[in-house]
């Protein structure tokens, strides 16, 4: 038998936590930056590639400011927390 009451709807969790209950660090915002093989202080090359773990979106960079770029743009893409 049903019940007469009032049906309870299932609030679904945020994909992005709201900004009180969110870690310091939290883990949808964390990244892998691997470097190239010829990567040094000696050899003034600064490559490899970035990727985001929740999405697994990843890009290659060239240099320290294409890698602060697709940082960037990445956390913008990722949002902020619902305050």
């Amino acid at each position: 038998m049903k019940s007469a009451g009032k049906q309870r709807i299932r609030k679904l969790p945020s994909a992005i936590p709201a900004a009180e209950t969110a870690p310091e660090l939290p883990a949808w915002k964390a990244f892998v930056v691997q470097f190239s093989r010829d990567v040094g202080t000696q050899t003034g090359v600064f490559a490899g590639r970035v990727e985001h773990l929740s999405s697994g979106r990843r890009a290659r960079f060239n240099s320290t400011n294409e890698l602060l770029a697709l940082l960037k743009k990445l956390l913008d893409e990722l949002g902020t927390p619902a305050r």
